[in-house]
């Protein structure tokens, strides 16, 4: 099951070239590299390509190729940005991550991987002030959110936001896990905030959306051994990937976390993983991609948060038609943390009046994302 739907031909999507196949497809059917933009591709094994055709106009992002080959495309009027080496991340990347690569190198525990790394690096950057550090953040960012456009550019996405804290074994988490499997079987895109807790569930329920109902039951037994990535990450993420071990191949999701929060590791259910270094531009660029809707379960200030980031732009039409939001849980959203009375005020009259609801279990929320317009 496959929510996320096919890109396009190339023709029909723009001047990127984000990797070789891609590149070598541009040399045969237009024989110039004339205006392109190539990303992080590896083309030290096309120098006499690049010796030969017109490159006027082009930019390289981060692409290794050998010394005569940068010089010639530089004195055809081409823009070289060379490579970073030393970072744990690549900043020109023109593909968001997945589980596998950002949690490469587990078997020597999570500090050995490419995410724990980089967590590091954005740790002690941060704390000097280098200007060409932080360039290389928004450069990241932004090559991101570029590929996260070209990822979700068909799809109809529902955003399941929740707190971290929600811990595998629960009927909380379970539920925000079949909550993920009902919209991913809906023909929905889940997108969460790609770290633990309730972000996990809701991707660990996408991913099982192509098996039979058992296979949740029994993965939500084998997470629970795990039930919190404290004290231990590497313990939490190898139960994840053991599921995906013994299920291979399961529904797609897509997680845009951040580094901005260390305590919080991205979740290994989430085929796709947008990963940031700036919090505000994950959090605003996951509400905005949540075209179909979003869901919000039971939180604490993290969720409150994205409750009203999503309804601004719903109040005032920023970005269209207002979106639907269904909070869930009538007792958290009145009682514990009452943002829904404000949020409904906030809509009394408004065209997201009838965008908003407020229901009392997560298996009704699947039902109100489809009657408030998330079709």
């Amino acid at each position: 099951m496959h929510p996320i739907p096919a890109q396009p031909p190339r023709a029909a999507r723009d001047h990127e070239i984000e990797s070789l196949a891609e590149f070598d497809e541009v040399v045969a059917e237009h024989g110039t590299l004339a205006r392109y933009r190539v990303q992080a591709v590896d083309l030290t094994g096309r120098t006499d390509v690049l010796l030969r055709l017109d490159s006027t106009g082009a930019v390289f992002l981060g692409c290794p190729m050998a010394p005569e080959a940068a010089a010639r495309v530089r004195s055809a009027g081409a823009l070289v940005f060379p490579p970073m080496p030393g970072l744990p991340f690549d900043p020109y990347r023109g593909f968001v991550y997945t589980p596998d690569e950002l949690f490469d190198s587990l078997a020597a525990g999570y500090e050995a991987t490419p995410d724990a790394r980089a967590y590091a690096w954005f740790q002690r950057t941060k704390a000097d002030g280098d200007i060409f550090s932080s360039m290389l953040r928004a450069i990241h960012d932004d090559a991101v959110s570029d590929a996260l456009d070209e990822l979700l550019a068909c799809a109809r996405v529902v955003g399941v936001m929740g707190g971290h804290a929600m811990a595998r074994g629960t009927a909380a988490y379970a539920g925000a896990a079949r909550l993920g499997r009902a919209l991913t079987r809906a023909g929905y895109t889940v997108a969460t905030g790609g770290g633990p807790g309730a972000m996990e569930a809701a991707n660990l329920g996408a991913y099982a959306a192509p098996f039979d109902d058992d296979m949740l039951d029994d993965a939500l037994r084998l997470v629970a051994k795990a039930p919190s990535f404290r004290p231990s990450v590497t313990d939490w993420a190898r139960a994840a990937f053991e599921v995906r071990d013994r299920w291979p191949g399961g529904g797609t999701s897509v997680g845009i976390p951040t580094w901005f929060y260390g305590h919080e590791p991205p979740n290994a259910f989430a085929a796709h993983l947008a990963k940031y270094f700036a919090n505000a531009t994950r959090e605003d660029g996951l509400l905005a991609r949540s075209t179909a809707g979003v869901v919000f379960l039971p939180g604490a200030a993290g969720t409150v948060q994205e409750i009203f980031d999503n309804a601004t732009p719903n109040y005032y039409e920023s970005r269209g038609e207002p979106a639907p939001m269904v909070l869930v849980d009538r007792a958290h959203w009145t009682r514990d943390l009452p943002a829904w009375p404000l949020l409904e005020s906030l809509a009394r009259g408004r065209a997201m009046e009838s965008r908003i609801t407020l229901v009392d279990r997560i298996e009704q929320a699947p039902d109100a994302i489809k009657r408030l317009g998330g079709q």
